[in-house]
Order: structure tokens, then sequence, then C-alpha cells
């Protein structure tokens, strides 16, 4: 067993040269600092207090170290070299220059962390929503590396225009799309003003009528389906039952000797139309 006087002695060895080492650590906005020396992780709260970025740090006292400068660009890359790579496409801003993440792959995922989910992202300098990142987990945080520029830069901008047309998930076609995408999009969209359930359904039901030459008058939940109140560009007003799922009809509001539900919305347009001539 180890002689408790010499176990005493290194850790006062350790705490002597941790006062004279200087060290690299990122640091969020109110958050604290870690490094190890000998084999011992110590935890600091940075000063200035505010600090967020990369820096040099020389600690005072074993809780407070005193940011000496910034880090340059290839001090970070270097520390990062460390850690190991997490591809992720950004979703949303949390604070500042922290952002919400999802894997780019979900089966890599899994593997290596035994669970899918979002990833927070610390010290995001650069990117935009859906750009595809490369962070280094360090084992308790993920920190922002660089972009990904091996990533198509066109998929993030159908996103983004898709986002900005406020297109439901379901909605989302493009040549290349995941399910990971797709999980993005849709936490994106959460967090997105006119996304809410009820704009969504009107919106729907109001572009699926527009394309047969119909328009929404109001529409009511029933669970499984809507009741659609509407009118055909005659002004005739048709009250329709239509599922959620895919717009088919569920009952027309006429009789279609039974065949209702080989029609959609849009297509049950022309349908009303022609019975009325």
């Amino acid at each position: 067993m180890t002689d408790i006087r010499q176990l005493l002695n290194q850790i006062a060895s350790a705490e002597a040269q941790l006062q004279s080492t200087q060290f690299l650590a990122p640091c969020v906005k109110g958050g604290k600092i870690r490094t190890s020396v000998a084999g011992m992780v110590h935890t600091f709260v940075p000063q200035p207090r505010q600090f967020q970025g990369w820096g040099i740090f020389q600690p005072v006292n074993s809780s407070l170290a005193q940011l000496t400068e910034e880090a340059e660009l290839p001090q970070i890359a270097a520390y990062l070299q460390h850690f190991p790579k997490l591809r992720l496409r950004l979703g949303y801003r949390l604070q500042e220059q922290t952002w919400l993440a999802y894997p780019v792959n979900e089966a890599d995922m899994r593997q290596r962390f035994q669970q899918v989910k979002p990833v927070v992202v610390h010290l995001v300098t650069e990117g935009v929503a859906f750009e595809q990142v490369i962070g280094r987990w360090n084992g308790a945080f993920c920190w922002f590396d660089e972009i990904d520029r091996r990533d198509d830069p066109s998929i993030a901008e159908g996103l983004q225009a898709a986002l900005k047309q406020l297109m439901g998930v379901e909605e989302l076609q493009f040549k290349g799309i995941t399910p990971e995408m797709r999980s993005l999009y849709e936490l994106v969209a959460q967090q997105t003003e006119g996304f809410a359930q009820p704009q969504q359904d009107e919106r729907r039901l109001r572009q699926a009528l527009k394309r047969g030459g119909g328009e929404l008058q109001q529409f009511q939940d029933r669970g499984n389906y809507w009741t659609v109140d509407w009118v055909t560009t005659d002004g005739v007003h048709h009250t329709s039952a239509i599922a959620k799922g895919d717009l088919t009809v569920v009952s027309s509001g006429i009789c279609l000797s039974g065949r209702d539900r080989d029609f959609d919305l849009q297509s049950l347009v022309g349908v009303m139309e022609q019975q009325e001539g």
C-alpha cells in the first residue's frame, strides 16, 4: 500500500504544479472550466465570469482561474483532435453560441452511445439551421469543431426553404432526404412560429382544396377525421368528412354510390362541380 505521506506529498506537488501551469479550455458563459494535471481533474470558475469561447487560463487558487488570452485557431484544433468526431445537423439556437443539433446517422449514434437523441453543441461560431457540422464529444459535452465541408449545401438550403413555406414534415420530398433530416425538421418546426398543429392542419386542407379549385371556409376536428366546410368556384357550399392521414374522403356529403374513399379532398372538388353541372 502506498505510504499515506508519499500520497500527500504527490498531491501537494500536483497542486504546486497546477499554480504555475497555464491551460487551454472551452468555456460557455456562466459555466465552469476543467483541466487535468498529474492525472487529477480540477474545476475552476473562470475570471471574467461572463467569458465565452476558447481561452488560455492561469489558476489563481484552487477554485478560480484567470483568462490570460483567447486561444488561437491552431491551438483549438489541436485540443479538439483528442476527441472523437460526431457528425450533426444544426437545428436551432438555444442561446448565443449554443445550438441543439441532431445526429446525421442515428445507427452510428446508437452504436456508440446506446441511444439516439438531440445533442447540445457548444461554442458554435459559424453555421445556420440544417447545416451539417462536426462536433467533438469529450465524454460530457459536445464542442463545435467545424462546418462539414463534405456535405451537400443544397440539402440545408432545401430544408430552410421548406421551413419558410411552413411545409409539413410529411410533405418533405427531395433527393437525398433521410429519416434523420425529417426528425430534425420536426424539432425545428416545433420552435417555429406558424407551425402549431391547428395552423398546419388548416394549411393542408386549404392547399388541397386550392389545387382542386375549391376554397376552405372552416373545419372541425373529429378525432381521426375533420369535418370540412368548403365552396366550389361557383360558390356552392359543401360539408365533407376528410381523413387526417392522407386527406381521403370519409363522407363527401352527397351520394357517390359508396365510392367516397376513392377520392381525396383535391379530386373531390372536381367531382362536386360535375354534380353541380
